[in-house]
């Protein structure tokens, strides 16, 4: 979106680091797939919540980044991901082993949430400057495929660098 060489090798090693940590969460984290899948599970959640929420409740502009962006759908995107990944974690047994929604992996859902939050905001704001309304037309009404991953081009890299450190794994 930029055409400025330096914000563009930002953003391409940006990219090669988020394409790398889901790479890392599949393939040197046990459960192969599972916080891959718990990761995706938040963001689409968070992203479908906010949009939910945001246009049954409507109420005060978050930000004017983002001018559809509100306080009730950042709220409805932290509660449907944590209903949604608490549905996904209790009902996933890795290697045979129940594993519970505890108030760390609470924290976490929260964290990722806030992150991806954050990252549509992100790319949000790098459209306007752009002038980019949308990012293509293969979803029609909402900006692009862009729009579907944009949160998880941030939450991936933090999700692998807080899971890298945790002792929870």
């Amino acid at each position: 979106m930029s055409k400025k060489k330096k914000f563009s090798l930002i953003g391409y090693i940006f990219l090669s680091f988020s394409f790398y940590s889901v790479i890392e969460l599949r393939n040197n984290f046990p459960g192969e797939y599972f916080y891959l899948l718990l990761i995706t599970t938040i963001c689409v959640s968070t992203d479908v919540g906010g949009y939910i929420f945001g246009k049954t409740f409507k109420g005060p502009k978050l930000t004017k980044i983002s001018p559809n962006k509100t306080y009730s759908g950042m709220i409805g995107g932290f509660f449907l991901s944590i209903i949604l990944s608490s549905i996904f974690i209790n009902n996933f047994d890795l290697f045979q082993k129940k594993i519970e929604f505890t108030i760390e992996i609470f924290f976490i859902v929260l964290l990722v949430s806030a992150v991806s939050q954050i990252g549509d905001i992100a790319i949000s704001y790098f459209k306007r400057l752009s002038k980019i309304k949308n990012t293509g037309n293969i979803i029609p009404g909402h900006g692009g495929l862009l729009d579907r991953i944009d949160g998880m081009i941030f939450a991936f890299p933090f999700s692998y660098i807080i899971l890298s450190l945790s002792p929870l794994i």
